[in-house]
């Protein structure tokens, strides 16, 4: 079989067939409460972002807030999400934002990202982080893990020194794309906090530039950073907090080696935050030997979202097509995510999808760098209903309006498929997980139910549009049940 083309990203024809219509894609509402990621309207191109250093938007109101004023009436809330939220997120203990004596400026950025009251991993995580301890967090995917490490890192950022001092080390590049931009919002009124967001692929000279002006916090790749730091271009001698979000991924043998070097560079009192879904042996390696008496946070009674309901349909692989060509044409999809296992089956299918006439984009690491950016942008704000991509997407990607997510190839690892699934079901919302599953994938999946402690049941004739849907469901105290 020849090698799929990867120089242009499929853009493919948007149709109206079968519940897909043409057009744009309705969000699902904004996120709600805490680190789920920016309001869809704020994502900004993403090859500015990248290139230019993430430049800080001017503050939203030009009020001087005088001593009794009523701060919030001037905040330019988000509209309020009224969609229905499990426990993953609700089950708090009744703490504010304002009980952590958060800077103002800062408050009113949270706000205004629509984040309304502390997730559960952020009520453990902000004061204990906020103290000046080391951190070792385990919470699901969805849940505020960016805004449980983001909101003390910018509280303790201190304007009057000109040098970095907070680092955040991710595994993806579109995920230091979308914390940069997080992080860009949050802080927006507090004065001038220089955010950067360097990664593989992006010209090494913009970088170079960046840092020749005031950076105060880096979000970054490893390779990337290691690279600058090794150059001298980023002096990380009065750097206070890493943070390593999806530390698994980041202590794996892909990276664990470029980490070590990374944390050499650094100062020696320094605190680390290391948060993710699951903790293989190689974190608690790694804590024992870098961390000082960290303070453990573990949220997962249970390892997948409440709100996610999974489902399997025995196909064989000749009628995987026919199978994602039903679903879609009685699902009620807002946005998809189609997972496969290796880029040239993403190209393939993506094709296969587009030929059935529906709107399709696809994403994986072949691509270059900046169509890979213009696909999770455009994904991102609703100018196409289905992404195709392999397990690049799965690390800690946060798009609000995406309901259902369907393997089409079943992978083999349990921490793979979690991942996967928590790209629906965001932030406590409802979702749906499908897996189309051959003859081969038998003993995974009964392996991966075991695993995870979870149950994948078979797919019913009609599923109902209360488990994934939002117009289905409001705001209430009450979960849905599967």
């Amino acid at each position: 079989m020849s090698t799929a083309r990867t120089e242009n990203p499929v853009i493919l024809g948007l149709s109206n067939q079968n519940g897909q219509p043409r057009g744009s894609v309705k969000p699902a509402g904004a996120p709600g409460g805490g680190g789920g990621g920016p309001q869809q309207q704020q994502f900004n191109q993403m090859k500015g972002t990248i290139n230019n250093g993430n430049s800080q938007p001017a503050p939203t109101t030009n009020a001087v807030i005088k001593p009794g004023d009523d701060w919030k009436k001037n905040l330019k809330l988000p509209p309020k999400d009224m969609r229905m939220k499990t426990s993953d997120v609700t089950a708090t203990k009744g703490n504010e934002f304002e009980d952590y004596c958060l800077k103002r400026e800062l408050l009113m950025g949270i706000f205004e990202m629509g984040w309304e009251k502390p997730s559960p991993i952020q009520e453990e995580s902000i004061p204990i982080a906020l103290s000046g301890r080391d951190i070792l967090a385990r919470a699901k995917n969805g849940t505020g893990k960016s805004g449980a490490y983001l909101i003390p890192l910018l509280e303790r950022i201190d304007l009057k020194k000109d040098c970095i001092q907070a680092l955040v080390i991710v595994p993806t590049r579109e995920l230091a794309l979308q914390v940069s931009q997080i992080c860009i919002q949050v802080s927006k009124h507090m004065g001038g906090v220089k955010v950067m967001a360097t990664t593989g692929g992006t010209n090494l000279r913009d970088d170079i530039m960046r840092l020749d002006e005031t950076v105060h916090v880096v979000i970054a790749t490893p390779g990337r950073i290691l690279d600058l730091i090794k150059k001298g271009v980023a002096k990380v001698n009065q750097v206070q907090m890493i943070v390593l979000d999806e530390a698994d991924k980041l202590l794996s043998q892909d990276f664990v080696v470029m980490m070590e070097e990374i944390l050499g560079f650094l100062p020696k009192q320094r605190q680390i935050l290391l948060y993710s879904a699951t903790f293989p042996l190689s974190v608690q390696k790694f804590m024992n030997a870098h961390l000082q008496k960290p303070y453990e946070i573990n949220l997962m009674e249970e390892l997948t979202l409440k709100g996610v309901t999974q489902y399997y349909a025995y196909v064989t692989e000749r009628q995987k097509v026919h199978c994602l060509n039903t679903l879609f044409s009685r699902l009620q999809i807002n946005q998809s995510i189609i997972f496969c296992n290796s880029s040239q089956r993403v190209e393939l299918l993506a094709k296969k999808i587009s030929q059935l006439g529906y709107s399709c984009f696809y994403i994986h690491a072949k691509m270059r760098q900046e169509h890979r950016n213009r696909v999770f942008h455009d994904f991102r704000n609703g100018l196409c209903r289905n992404l195709v991509c392999t397990d690049l997407f799965t690390r800690g990607i946060d798009i609000q309006a995406v309901n259902v997510v369907i393997n089409f190839d079943f992978p083999k690892l349990g921490e793979t498929y979690l991942h996967r699934i928590g790209r629906s079901g965001r932030f406590g919302h409802l979702g749906l997980a499908i897996n189309l599953i051959t003859y081969d994938d038998r003993f995974n999946l009964k392996g991966i139910e075991e695993q995870l402690g979870t149950e994948i049941k078979p797919i019913p004739g009609i599923i109902d549009k209360s488990l994934y849907v939002a117009e289905y469901h409001s705001e209430s105290g009450e979960e849905v049940k599967p």
